[in-house]
């Protein structure tokens, strides 16, 4: 074999250590050397002792007192590990992970990329600033046979238990029972994986029963918000656009016609002469909501929307703390061209603004926005869902990085402070079904999540008035009206779809939450 080419197996092998099993012998001398560099690099307190076929990644950054790795198990690309670090047979440090201080893993522990294991800590005292704090170190322990998710987080002192699975981007401050499945910012508990997994009946059926009773009382419901002269969102409501969109989803997705005693006519009239705006006001969203009403009713805008505007007006958005906002203006910028394309046959702004997305994107995370202390990924998601629901959906185009974007969705689908509500909601499992379609990546506790939260708002559905918004608020928001009914009857099907057995509701969205592209452009 040439240099060069001994040089590129042995790269390869740092990224694919399990292939060392196939190594050729030049590829196992090359290791067994690096098993006497590191032997040799120790120290005289130091203690490394190899299994034979333990392999080390040669861009690997370990500097350890105590190394102890037990066969077939591998450090790959990158890694950081030092201090005390015990690894028992078939367990791997994958590429980019950080294993810091006293750690023991047990037999077949698989460590995800990008997972930091850190069993070490500082001082907090007041007295002193944080750098001349001392450093403390309880040591982490995890058992036999355990997956720890890519992108994890351990912290000092905590113990997992055999047999368990650590999520992605999981941050575990604590103790893991045996058995457990963990997830979340803070980790909590899931499941017990010796439990059997919900059978698909057990929610399916309940999803058709359900679709049954709100599609029976879909008039009644309807005339609820029906004053004599328009369409509100609760009773005694306000005046506005969207209910009268609202009420025309509802009626077209349960009943596949307009709302009783409303001819299509006077309800396109009255669309027609809404507002409608992008970026920011009242307008923007009836770009939404009044474009597929109009659809709905075998009508459309009566001429294109105006976008006269340039693409640094993107940057201008408010994506440092207002993410929800910035993809909110995405949203109706995007649909504005969907409308304009199809309907009108016009793509003026359709290559600037998804070039801007494109190189805007963030890889890591596969969104737009950065996280905050106050409230988390909750901006960045909810920014995520308005705004890939109105360009790449709507456009049938594949999301720039689906995987990194599931990622960040689970962690923030664990966040305890999020309100349960429809917007949150929808702003999850609608990112989930459209980046599934292109990965099974996280699908597992995609699962978890979808199933946990159909079974629960499967019960808050009110007889002959629908859902509230917000279901479990004390406001105004736990009352039943139509934007909650419009949008949790969307998130049901969402989630439904998403676990594999929607067609037992019956209906399937048409309006702003359909699954299908409004457009559909040539790759």
């Amino acid at each position: 074999m040439t240099s060069s080419g001994m040089t590129s197996a042995a790269h390869r092998l740092d990224f694919l250590p399990w292939e060392y099993a196939r190594a050729s012998p030049a590829e196992r001398e090359r290791q067994a050397e690096r098993h006497r560099e590191l032997k040799g690099s120790a120290g005289p307190a130091g203690s490394v002792e190899l299994a034979a076929d333990a392999y080390v990644a040669e861009s690997a950054a370990v500097f350890c007192e105590v190394l102890r790795m037990g066969s077939r198990s591998y450090i790959a690309a990158h890694a950081y590990v030092t201090g005390e670090i015990r690894l028992g047979a078939d367990t791997t440090i994958n590429p980019f992970t950080t294993v810091r201080g006293k750690v023991v893993l047990g037999d077949g522990v698989r460590i995800g990329a990008h997972t930091s294991i850190l069993a070490f800590n500082h001082g907090t005292a007041p007295d002193q600033p944080i750098h001349r704090q001392p450093h403390t170190s309880a040591g982490i322990t995890v058992g036999d046979d355990v997956w720890i998710g890519s992108n994890a987080v351990i912290l000092d002192g905590v113990t997992i238990g055999p047999h368990s699975i650590i999520g992605a981007g999981a941050v575990v401050t604590k103790n893991v029972d045996e058995w457990s499945v963990v997830a979340g910012n803070p980790a909590r508990k899931l499941r017990d994986r010796r439990e059997p997994r919900r059978p698909v009946a057990e929610l399916s059926a309940p999803a058709a029963a359900f679709a049954v009773k709100a599609r029976s009382q879909a008039d009644a419901l309807l005339a609820r918000c029906f004053d004599g002269e328009k369409f509100v969102d609760q009773p005694g409501g306000e005046s506005a656009v969207r209910p009268w969109c609202d009420a025309i989803e509802i009626a077209d997705l349960l009943l596949r016609r307009a709302p009783a005693g409303h001819s299509t006519a006077d309800l396109v009239r009255r669309l027609r002469a809404a507002e409608v705006s992008v970026l920011d006001g009242p307008g923007s969203y009836h770009v939404l909501c009044v474009g597929y009403a109009l659809q709905l009713l075998g009508s459309c805008f009566e001429h294109p929307i105006s976008l006269d505007l340039e693409p640094a007006r993107f940057d201008e958005l408010p994506w440092a703390r207002n993410a929800w906002s910035a993809g909110a203006a995405i949203d109706s910028v995007g649909t504005a061209i969907a409308r304009n394309l199809k309907d009108h046959g016009d793509s003026t702004m359709l290559y600037p603004l998804m070039g801007w997305l494109t190189t805007h994107a963030d890889p890591e995370t596969g969104m737009w926005g950065q996280p905050h202390p106050d409230d988390g990924w909750l901006q960045v998601v909810n920014g995520f869902y308005r705004l890939t629901r109105g360009t790449y959906a709507q456009y049938g185009l594949p999301l720039p990085y689906p995987e990194a974007a599931i990622r960040t969705l689970l962690v923030h689908s664990q966040d305890q402070r999020v309100e349960f509500n429809a917007c949150n909601v929808l702003d999850v499992i609608h990112p989930l079904w459209l980046a599934g379609k292109q990965t099974d990546y996280g699908r597992a506790q995609g699962r978890e999540w979808a199933e946990q939260t159909l079974a629960i708002i499967l019960t808050r559905w009110v007889d002959n008035e629908g859902f509230a918004f917000a279901p479990d608020a004390t406001d105004a928001r736990a009352t039943p009206g139509l934007q909650g009914t419009e949008m949790w009857l969307a998130i049901i099907w969402l989630l439904t779809d998403y676990l594999g057995f929607s067609d037992v509701l019956g209906y399937r969205p048409r309006g702003v939450h359909r699954p299908e592209p409004l457009i559909t452009l040539n790759r």
